[in-house]
């Protein structure tokens, strides 16, 4: 049965009204231009290039072997389709998808399911509950990549589950508490997509011998004319370097780990994303979870708050310390216990640009930072010290915030994590325009 063009577009236009698609022009945008190109007879020319110009505004400069935006938007439309077909749209006569492997949108009829007529004992009728489709949903492949991720990390520093613990851990899902619903309540019950953007901060590629990474250098112009990496070019007489984003620190693997076993059971419509890729536009349209510190300026100046406290290469700094608060925290081996430290992790949740979106950050310059600031998101216990310390006399915490955690850690894994103190954060004020 062919559908009526005008059908599939008023198909397409439903659920571009739908909540679904509501929060996301760009969505929206990319959907109705992949439609028409479809029903036009054209979408199996078209390229990534050519969706990233036209679809997404991307300039004429965009390469797509570079940047992989086209591939994230047209991801998040097949996962957003799926959603709205779940919930709204379970009725709709006219099932729209976007099959892998092209930009060819599909418009099909609704099946009916045939109606089989037998000799019952019974005139009751008794409905069957069809079991879900077999395809990964969103949460299930962040867990997928999570784990995979993890279990690298695993190997690398050695740290091993027991049979009995693992089997716990499968078991047993994480209680949904008021505590962890205090601190994920802005980001888990909007419509807005839930991003893990991993942190893959710049390093200097050496071709054909390897890349260097400078704490403070996180934007090219800098990192490419610096004079570490002058010295290195001539010393390895290197005539030409490159950008890289192509790494992650084993801390921020790890947290991704505890990240994805939790959302993957409390949130339902996850997607993970390397910071480098995650555009402004972008981010203004999602809630976003950071794992690994904020470093380039463009996600700085996103922020809409004056950060209170900031992480640098050897510690953290408290640039407004209250009485009895130190200014500086300094990383520091526990004396006398080999392999052990007592390290610190930075957790900041800050409002996107516009104000309408939340970001929530875990910083930390060791492995067992990010882990604990992670565990501190996630775990019932760990969480219920973290909110009775920030409560305010109205019984709830700050919209906004940054809270330090003291974390002792053996062999790069967290054994204790204790909070420090925190800050309440104001959105910026805007400059006022003047007036003619």
């Amino acid at each position: 049965m062919v559908l009526e063009v005008e059908a599939a577009r008023a198909q397409v236009e439903r659920i571009s009204q739908s909540k679904a698609f509501r929060n996301s022009d760009v969505l929206k945008h990319l959907l109705t231009y992949l439609a028409d190109a479809s029903l036009t007879g054209n979408a199996d020319d078209l390229k990534e290039y050519t969706v990233g110009v036209d679809a997404l505004g991307k300039p004429s400069s965009y390469d797509p072997r570079q940047e992989s935006a086209v591939r994230m938007q047209v991801a998040r439309l097949r996962q957003k389709l799926a959603e709205y077909y779940r919930t709204e749209g379970i009725e709709d006569p006219i099932i729209v998808d976007l099959p892998k492997g092209g930009f060819k949108v599909t418009f099909e009829p609704r099946p009916v399911a045939p109606v089989e007529t037998a000799a019952l004992d019974s005139a009751t009728l008794v409905p069957v509950e069809l079991p879900p489709s077999s395809g990964l949903r969103p949460r299930e492949v962040i867990l997928a990549v999570a784990l995979a991720i993890a279990v690298i990390s695993a190997v690398f520093f050695g740290y091993r589950y027991t049979a009995a613990e693992k089997t716990a851990a499968a078991e047993a899902p994480v209680p949904w508490t008021s505590d962890l619903q205090a601190l994920w309540q802005p980001l888990l019950s909007s419509n807005r997509p839930l991003v893990v953007c991993i942190a893959t901060p710049l390093s200097v590629l050496f071709p054909g011998t390897g890349f260097f990474r400078e704490f403070d250098l996180n934007e090219w112009q800098e990192a490419s004319s610096s004079k570490a990496v002058s010295a290195l070019k001539d010393a390895l007489k290197q005539q030409t370097v490159q950008p890289s984003f192509g790494y992650t620190g084993v801390g921020t693997a790890s947290a991704a780990y505890v990240l994805g076993q939790f959302l993957g059971q409390h949130n339902q419509s996850t997607l993970l994303q390397r910071s480098n890729l995650l555009s402004l536009p972008e981010l203004m349209e999602e809630n976003v979870v950071f794992l690994g510190p904020l470093t380039g300026s463009r996600e700085n100046e996103a922020l809409q708050v004056n950060q209170e406290i900031v992480l640098e290469p050897n510690g953290i700094r408290n640039r407004h310390p209250k009485a009895g608060e130190p200014e500086f925290i300094s990383e520091l081996p526990t004396p006398g216990v080999p392999d052990s430290m007592e390290t610190h992790a930075l957790i900041s949740r800050v409002p996107v640009p516009g104000g309408k979106g939340q970001i929530l950050s875990i910083a930390g310059n060791q492995i067992s930072s990010l882990w604990a600031g992670a565990k501190a998101l996630t775990d019932p216990t760990v969480a219920r010290m973290l909110v009775n310390e920030m409560k305010t006399p109205s019984g709830k915490i700050p919209k906004y915030f940054q809270v330090v955690l003291s974390v002792k850690s053996m062999d790069g894994v967290p054994t204790e994590i204790a909070y420090m103190f925190h800050r309440e954060l104001t959105v910026k004020q805007r400059p006022a325009v003047a007036q003619p």
